[in-house]
C-alpha cells in the first residue's frame, strides 16, 4: 500500500480482520482456518478509490499505478 500511497493513490485495507475472528463474534469461537476464504481476502484485498467524481483520467492513473507496482 506504500507504494500507491506514495503515488499520490488513496489505499488501505478494508477488512483487516476477518469478520469470524473479530472481538464482536468471539463467542461463536471460530479459529483461524473457519473461513479460508475470508482469511484469503483479509490478507490479500485493498481498498482503492472510488467515487462518482473520479474522472477517467484519475482512474487510468490508478490502473497505472497497480500495472506498475505489479510489474516490479
Amino acid at each position: 500500500m506504500s507504494f500507491l500511497n506514495e503515488k499520490g493513490v488513496a489505499s488501505g485495507i478494508h477488512y483487516p480482520v476477518p469478520v469470524h475472528m473479530t472481538k464482536a463474534y468471539a463467542y461463536l469461537e471460530q479459529k483461524p482456518g473457519s473461513f479460508p476464504v475470508a482469511e484469503l481476502a483479509a490478507s490479500e484485498f485493498i481498498s482503492l478509490p472510488m467515487y462518482p467524481e473520479l474522472t477517467s483520467d484519475q482512474i487510468a492513473y490508478v490502473c497505472q499505478c497497480i500495472k506498475e507496482f505489479h510489474s516490479r
